[in-house]
């Protein structure tokens, strides 16, 4: 049996989806969770096989969850979502994330997902790659894109370097740099463009 944990903020879908894939025969869903915070820490508690997660999330998001299991020694972790931009994924990728697609997959599909990552497989939906490969490369660096994700709603610089822990002076290097790469006079701006292009 694969004992799977999901979390998707939107009560529908997820009771949705855990419905339909406690009808698999070798699929149990062990716990359905609201949010990112919630799901580490179930994740944590109960060590699921795989996690599905919602990319878009309060608190953490999909790859954001993914990073902090794999920290925690290694959940497999699948990440659906409707916005699949190519930068998403490759970030979702570099957390170590197994699996990656679309909401648009019907659940017959995503239980398959699932089997083929908790056999140790990893999936990616073909048209995602494909977008991914074709998609203009990030200029920024982790550190600078890792910078604008922690301010986006608007965080103070004094914020973002706690939340960081690095100095209120070399997160202001960071955002200077960024904006110089992409063109921008703000941060806002810089957080807008980046995510249209699916950097964040």
């Amino acid at each position: 049996m694969i004992r799977v944990l999901l979390a998707d903020d939107e009560a529908m879908i997820r009771s949705a989806l855990a419905a339909l894939l406690d009808l698999e025969e070798d699929i149990e869903i062990i716990a359905t969770c609201a949010d990112g915070d919630e799901a580490v820490a179930e994740a944590l508690r109960l060590r699921p096989d795989v996690c599905l997660l919602d990319l878009e999330m309060p608190g953490r998001d999909g790859v954001e969850v993914a990073e902090r299991l794999r920290d925690a020694g290694g959940v497999r972790c699948v990440v659906v979502t409707r916005h699949a931009r190519p930068g998403v994924l490759r970030r979702a990728l570099a957390s170590g994330v197994s699996g990656f697609l679309p909401k648009s997959r019907d659940a017959s599909e995503v239980a398959a997902v699932i089997r083929r990552v908790a056999a140790g497989g990893r999936y990616v939906d073909p048209e995602i790659a494909a977008d991914a490969l074709s998609a203009e490369r990030c200029p920024l660096t982790d550190r600078e894109l890792d910078v604008l994700r922690a301010g986006q709603r608007g965080e103070s610089t004094a914020h973002i370097a706690r939340s960081l822990f690095l100095a209120p002076g070399t997160v202001r290097n960071h955002l200077s740099a960024a904006l110089g790469k992409l063109g921008v006079s703000s941060r806002q701006q810089a957080v807008v463009l980046a995510s249209e292009r699916g950097w964040l």
